[in-house]
């Protein structure tokens, strides 16, 4: 009966609310209830319609709910995890740090980061037991808003006449996580992940938005936009360039952000590892825009490969710069 997800069986699809009221149970605010010096923002609310997907082994949830973009006008599902410290009294007043994970490939209509074989929740739960990471609560949004099957994708941007990817990632996935968690008010709390064009997604947004975000961990990622859907918008283009925006922020003098590069060398793509080498030459570590490269013996373009590897170091690099849990 629980192999068939049958309830009383399983609680898959069963309501969760990682502590906040139920959705349309009132409530849902409490920003007024901490200290105007307080690094830690309360959930702002309206809470959001969380349906179980999966229970991990230490009891924590995968919770799945749709998301009607404000700012971006894209509705689409975004899975959300947090690690089982967040309802931990001893943090019962903290703001934890959130980390958006983005999977490469189609991207739509799921999020392969919320599959229980790649062990990324366990695995952080296990690197922050052993003092290498931030206890993240995890985002998990879909990528692109719809398949890529024809290789057709949408670079986490605002592509002129395409939805509006960049904004759903960078404005309304975050503003989901404040309304639903105890999260951390300055951009020392918040950071992505990603792999592919995942990786490049979320590269691109820390750099481009460094007032947001603070770090990114990029695993095997495309270097420059290369969407066939930018033909004919060249200065858009332009604008959702990790390497023009690193320049930016260099002549700019900050502010600081850190790329967590790791790319196998045995990659499908054999331009990856030296783009990657390329742009840390050129950009890394001058000024504003520190970076940290490893390469994987054997390691070839998939999540199974960066996990493991995100343990020995690129965790560390970002956790070291970022703050959590915070009162």
């Amino acid at each position: 009966m629980y192999h068939f997800e049958i309830p009383p069986f399983t609680d898959k699809g069963s309501s969760v609310s990682f502590g906040q009221p139920a959705a349309g149970g009132g409530g849902g605010g409490g920003a007024a209830k901490q200290a105007p010096n307080s690094k830690m923002l309360m959930p702002t609310g309206p809470a959001a319609d969380f349906k179980n997907a999966q229970t991990l082994p230490d009891g924590t949830h995968i919770a799945v709910t749709t998301l009607d973009g404000k700012k971006s006008g894209f509705k689409g599902k975004v899975w959300v995890w947090a690690p089982k410290e967040y309802n931990d009294p001893k943090f019962a007043k903290s703001g934890f740090p959130v980390m958006i994970a983005l999977p490469g490939g189609p991207g739509y209509p799921g999020n392969y980061w919320i599959g229980t074989d790649l062990r990324l929740q366990s695995s952080i739960s296990k690197w922050y037991s052993e003092g290498k990471s931030k206890p993240f609560i995890l985002a998990m949004p879909v990528l692109n808003p719809a398949p890529d099957d024809k290789g057709i994708y949408w670079d986490g941007s605002d592509i002129p006449g395409q939805p509006k990817m960049g904004t759903w990632l960078t404005d309304d996935v975050p503003d989901l996580m404040k309304a639903n968690f105890r999260t951390i008010k300055s951009r020392d709390g918040w950071a992505f992940m990603g792999s592919s064009t995942g990786g490049f997604a979320g590269m691109k947004a820390v750099l481009k938005h460094p007032d947001k975000f603070k770090a990114v961990i990029a695993s095997g990622p495309d270097i420059v936009p290369d969407s066939s859907l930018w033909k004919g918008h060249d200065k858009e283009k332009a604008e959702n360039n990790p390497e023009l925006l690193a320049k930016d922020l260099i002549d700019k003098k900050g502010p600081d952000v850190y790329i967590a590069f790791q790319v196998g060398d045995s990659e499908s793509n054999k331009r990856t590892l030296p783009d990657v080498q390329k742009f840390i030459a050129t950009y890394g570590n001058k000024g504003p825009v520190h970076t940290s490269l490893k390469v994987i013996p054997g390691g070839k373009h998939n999540a199974v490969t960066y996990v493991p590897n995100m343990g020995e170091g690129p965790i560390e690099f970002i956790s070291k710069v970022m703050e959590g849990p915070v009162e």
